[in-house]
């Protein structure tokens, strides 16, 4: 129990947020009219959830089918779906199948849902209930597709992938009619505008519009794209169908003519999962598992479809992401499918594509889009980015798999740049690391030949190599160039790390490290350059004094990225052994480690502190997660070197509301007792201002004399009097009989102990106050000898007991000033003086040793560094 306790506290700096970039997946969207706003809603999924352009609740597991009505959004996950209100909430769940659910269908106040084994239960909307349930022999009639016949009653038709469909009456539960088929599996059923009409989806690519009332064929399509994945009418007054294909394209159809009249190929790079055309308009709404939402209008002369709006994010897996600029707003990301695009944090509204990198822009221009995918560069496998100048010249640079050549992107623009930056000598090397200068002109480049480069940005010209002939004798690892551009970083496979001048590309020092570095990185702010090493380890070096100074291990895997924090506080790791570490540099230890079920192949820290951002294998999201020390108390003790992390899940495209973070007992507000150690000085937590002054309260009553007598107002309004002090208090009337008789609070107490009453009476007390009271102590002012005495002997207790050590010294030394010339003659006071006298001399040595001592250590460590 104690180990599980301490892993629910120790993982309490990042908490799942939420995921960027994720659109649609393989699962056709839904549209659904609401009446109350009079608009249309597109509903797709992203993997346990959907988007509604609101977002819904999560699902347990990964959502399989969806089906909506004017009311209602229908999701299905395992063998389980749930009916969702407002888009958001849960309202209904429906539990009975034994196999996964493949097809939903709402039906009035039903809803028919089909798993895999071919079982059609009818539930009752509102009830949960069972209406009823049919089971169909897999090997016979295993159910495909499902649609609801307009103006048929009750009734349902059924496709299979043997080729047969099937008409029933679900409320008398009979089967009407049985349909023949074509030989070929049913893959979409369509209802036509016409009624009884309903076009049909095979496996063979073609499109059958049958009559299902007299059981006639009334036309044939084909296409040659292989199967159909899903089929949508024109409803404004054009006689047009639209069929998905696998492999992204889209046939049109004139249904009056009977052929072929367009073909949007490529509207999306993946299979169309989805296509609906919205009721009257000539709109068009399509998704597929490339992760895109496009909407296509029809209002050109030849009826082809043009793109009118989009959701999009990446299709393939993410190679490389990081922050960019410097309010933490967006972040730059590249991925396997060639593109590179900008996230917001914000909305996603102010997302962007930069597009994919093409070798020659002219020549696509000029001989037209079909030839841009043969001329696409590869996949961008590293990028760095620079804001200083984005305003005038491109602020991105990028290399390429397999591509010795590195391209410029401009952000402003949102395009890929006017240079490709190539060494000299064209050579079948790969380029290994790159990096912008903080000004943004230069540009450094490492080869996987050992070579490092330097280029300018505005012009693309060469401005010089590291190095006679090649900087490394292995693989350049990584490049880094200072906040100044005076030195220049490189690491290479060898394991040497070098240090050159920038200006006149001379080697200022070279080092060996213990293992071949795997990346590099530099806080250019702190000057401290983190290295991942092959024998998974981390090295931590000061640029300055161009040594170790912190050295990590505890990775079982590969290092694949390294992030700082803003401050430089925090080095975050994320490796091939699913954990993403956090190291304080101060302390040398790891103060925080989650682990996640795809290993995280990126990490990044937003330059205000506020998220993480990582990307993991086979994924497609951008995954934040926030900073919880920012706004709540987190410890951050050093983890056990036997600590074993929690496995978290990746956080879906909406924050869990229902998920809360419970404060350990770690967390929670330390209060200090009175006094740490009893061999150590204790001081008061007063201001200065009320002990400091006691000893120039002469020089501050002069420079604060009036220049002239107050003035007595006309009539001066009531008030009630209250006590001289900073803590303004009402004066209770005293009554005194004897005018002449001067009485102080400290006389009342007459110190024979150590009174903490008569103490803090003191702390409240402002400098005037208390020399007031200390002055009353003598006999010629109303007090004695003997008070005198006891309160010497209360200093001499909070000098024994090292509590409030300034006050006693500064009440010390006003006792001395004030009453120095009367000591000598009263015998009892000058022995109290004399053991005093001793007491703050063997204090005063005791400090004296530790400050010493402390300064030598000081001035060890700093020869040392230097």
């Amino acid at each position: 129990n104690s180990s599980l306790s301490l892993s629910k506290e120790t993982f309490a700096l990042f908490a799942g947020f939420r995921a960027l970039g994720l659109f649609s997946t393989d699962v056709a969207h839904v549209l659904r009219f609401s009446a109350l706003k009079r608009r249309f809603f597109v509903t797709t999924c992203v993997g346990k959830s959907f988007h509604t352009y609101d977002v819904s609740n999560s699902l347990p597991q990964d959502i399989c089918c969806m089906a909506a009505d004017g009311r209602l959004v229908f999701a299905a996950y395992g063998n389980v779906f749930s009916a969702f209100a407002r888009n958001k909430e849960v309202v209904h769940t429906y539990k009975g199948h034994k196999a996964e659910i493949r097809l939903l269908q709402p039906f009035g106040d039903h809803v028919i849902s089909v798993d895999t084994d071919s079982v059609l239960i009818i539930w009752h909307i509102y009830s949960e209930e069972e209406y009823l349930q049919l089971t169909f022999d897999k090997s016979v009639f295993k159910i495909s597709a499902i649609l609801h016949p307009s103006t048929y009653l009750n009734k349902i038709l059924l496709g299979s992938e043997q080729g047969t469909l099937q008409l029933w009456n679900i409320k008398s539960n009979k089967l009407l009619y049985t349909f023949q088929g074509w030989k070929f599996g049913v893959t979409a059923l369509q209802q036509a505008p016409a009624v009884d009409v309903v076009a049909v989806g095979l496996t063979s690519g073609q499109v059958i519009i049958h009559n299902i009332k007299f059981d006639e064929t009334l036309m044939k399509f084909r296409q040659d794209w292989g199967p159909i994945t899903s089929i949508s009418f024109r409803t404004d007054g054009h006689p047009i169908m639209a069929a998905g294909s696998p492999c992204g394209h889209i046939g049109l159809w004139d249904l009056e003519d009977k052929k072929l009249i367009n073909q949007m190929r490529n509207a999306h790079s993946t299979a169309i999962a989805g296509l609906t055309f919205l009721h009257r308009e000539p709109l068009l709404v399509t998704n597929g598992a490339d992760n895109a939402l496009r909407i296509w209008i029809f209002d050109g002369p030849t009826g082809e479809g043009r793109l009118l709006r989009f959701r999009m994010g990446h299709s393939a897996p993410l190679t490389k992401i990081r922050y960019y600029g410097q309010n933490g707003q967006q972040i730059l990301s590249a991925s396997q499918d060639g593109t590179l695009q900008s996230f917001s944090t914000i909305h996603e509204k102010f997302n962007k594509s930069l597009g994919h990198g093409l070798i020659n822009k002219k020549k696509v221009k000029r001989k037209g889009l079909q030839n841009a995918m043969s001329v696409r560069l590869p996949p961008i496998t590293k990028f760095a980015a620079e804001e200083a100048r984005e305003s005038d010249w491109d602020s991105i640079i990028a290399c390429h798999q397999g591509k010795l050549s590195c391209s410029t992107w401009n952000y402003q623009r949102s395009t890929i740049g006017a240079y490709f930056l190539k060494p000299k000598e064209l050579k079948k090397d790969d380029i290994t690391a790159v990096d912008i200068t903080s000004c943004g002109n230069f540009a450094v480049i490492g080869l996987s030949s050992g070579t490092v480069d330097v280029y300018n940005m505005q012009s693309g010209i060469h401005r010089g190599s590291f190095g006679e002939d090649q900087a490394h004798k292995g693989s350049v690892r990584g490049v880094a160039v200072d906040g100044l551009n005076q030195l220049i970083i490189t690491a290479g496979s060898e394991g040497l790390l070098k240090f050159w001048n920038f200006k006149n590309k001379i080697l200022i020092h070279s080092m060996s490290l213990s293992s071949s570095p795997n990346m590099m990185l530099l806080h250019r702010d702190s000057g401290i350059l983190g290295l991942a090493l092959d024998d998974f380890s981390i090295c931590v070096l000061d640029i300055e004094t161009r040594k170790i100074v912190r050295e990590f291990s505890g990775h079982q895997g590969q290092i694949n990225d390294l992030a700082f924090s803003p401050d430089g506080r925090w080095l975050i790791s994320a490796s091939m052994d699913c954990s993403v570490r956090t190291w304080d540099l101060p302390s040398g230890c790891l103060i925080d480690s989650f682990l996640v079920d795809s290993a995280p192949l990126n990490v990044t820290m937003s330059p205000t502190g506020d998220f993480l951002a990582t990307s993991h294998v086979d994924h497609l999201g951008i995954y934040l997660w926030s900073n919880i020390s920012l706004y709540s108390v987190v410890s951050l003790r050093p983890l056990p070197t036997d600590y074993v992390p929690l496995v978290v899940m990746l956080p879906g495209t909406c924050q869990n509301e229902e998920e809360t973070i419970e404060p350990s007992d770690e967390m929670i507000e330390y209060d200090s007792p009175e006094q740490l150690n009893e061999q150590l000085v204790t001081l008061s937590l007063l201001p200065e201002s009320r002990w400091k002054n006691l000893l120039n309260l002469d020089v501050i009553k002069k420079k604060n004399k009036p220049k002239e007598p107050p003035k007595v107002p006309k009539s001066a309004p009531f008030f009630i009097p209250t006590v001289p002090g900073l803590v303004p208090r009402y004066a209770v009337p005293e009554q005194n009989n004897d005018p002449h008789q001067v009485k102080t609070k400290l006389k009342h107490s007459m110190f024979y102990i150590y009174n903490k009453a008569a103490l803090n009476l003191l702390k409240e007390l402002g400098p005037s106050g208390i020399e007031t009271e200390l002055r009353s102590l003598s006999p010629d002012c109303g007090g004695s000898v003997d008070i005198m005495q006891s309160f010497l002997k209360m200093i001499g207790i909070m000098l024994d007991k090292k509590r409030d050590f300034e006050l006693a010294q500064a009440y010390l030394a006003l006792f001395l000033k004030l009453h120095l010339k009367m000591l000598p003659s009263e015998p009892v006071l000058l022995e109290e003086i004399t053991k005093l006298s001793s007491q703050v001399e063997e204090n005063w040595i005791h400090l004296q040793s530790l400050f010493n001592q402390s300064m030598c250590i000081l001035n060890y460590i700093k020869s040392a560094l230097l």
